[in-house]
């Protein structure tokens, strides 16, 4: 991107990084963070939009879109999609990167902050506090307090990166929206597996003595996760084909669960 061309300022990109926090204060399970992933983005799409009302109505259709990835990352994305809103690159182009980098993110981000740094400093936090030191509560929220300042560095490091890979992106735009596509894809099909769990109760009897359990005998042993998959694939089929409402979905998974397991089959 040309220097000329350029609308947003250091500061600006500082101050995404802050914007970064609101990405849960509106939630919801059908868009989960989109509305605050678009409260961080606004004010900087109406700078680059200016007075293109229909450039930034489709900026923000995209931005509302379901998306659902770590805190402490977000800012990363946010950089980098602003940087290709800034440089009008191709939407569908856009569109690609944020669907295919917020699931990735979600895990490294996961993996580094839940279930590493933290842990590990609130564990030597809690050993300080129990024998009555201060440092216990210092060093967590040193610590915590270091992460957050570090939205600000992900923020302009996605922005810059985003810059420099501009005519790159260019040039080979159909290549990287294929391997976004592909990558967000296989991140979405590993979650079935681990977020999505169905166990059949129901047991088959085959003699007075002896029964067999269809969870543990059949489908874990011989069809691991099939039915985890299939009901994705049917709520899948649903949002596309037959373009059923993400909430009546959602609601008509918690009666048949609730139903399911009155009658003792889940």
């Amino acid at each position: 991107m040309k220097e000329s061309n350029k609308v947003l300022t250091k500061k600006d990109i500082t101050k995404l990084g802050f914007l970064s926090s609101f990405l849960q204060a509106s939630f919801n399970y059908e868009r989960m963070q989109a509305g605050g992933f678009t409260v961080a983005q606004l004010p900087f799409l109406k700078k680059i939009y200016k007075d293109d009302k229909k450039g930034l109505s489709e900026a923000m259709k995209d931005n509302l879109e379901f998306i659902n990835t770590h805190p402490n990352l977000v800012g990363f994305l946010m950089g980098l999609l602003l940087s290709l809103e800034e440089g009008k690159e191709d939407r569908n182009l856009i569109k690609g990167l944020k669907v295919a980098l917020f699931g990735p993110l979600a895990g490294i981000g996961d993996a580094i902050f839940w279930f590493t740094i933290l842990p590990i400093v609130a564990g030597i936090s809690a050993s300080f506090a129990e024998q009555g030191s201060i440092l216990g509560p210092i060093i967590f929220f040193s610590v915590y307090l270091t992460i957050f300042a570090f939205r600000i560095i992900w923020t302009h490091l996605g922005y810059n990166l985003g810059v420099r890979a501009i005519e790159k992106i260019k040039t080979s735009s159909q290549t990287i929206s294929k391997a976004a596509t592909i990558l967000g894809v296989t991140v979405i099909g590993g979650l079935i597996a681990s977020y999505v769990h169905i166990n059949v109760l129901t047991e088959v009897a085959i003699n007075a003595e002896h029964s067999v359990s269809l969870q543990k005998d059949f489908f874990d042993k011989i069809f691991p996760n099939i039915l985890p998959m299939a009901y994705t694939l049917l709520m899948f089929y649903f949002l596309k084909k037959k373009k059923v409402s993400p909430v009546v979905l959602i609601l008509g998974t918690f009666i048949m669960a609730i139903v399911m397991s009155v009658l003792g089959v889940l």
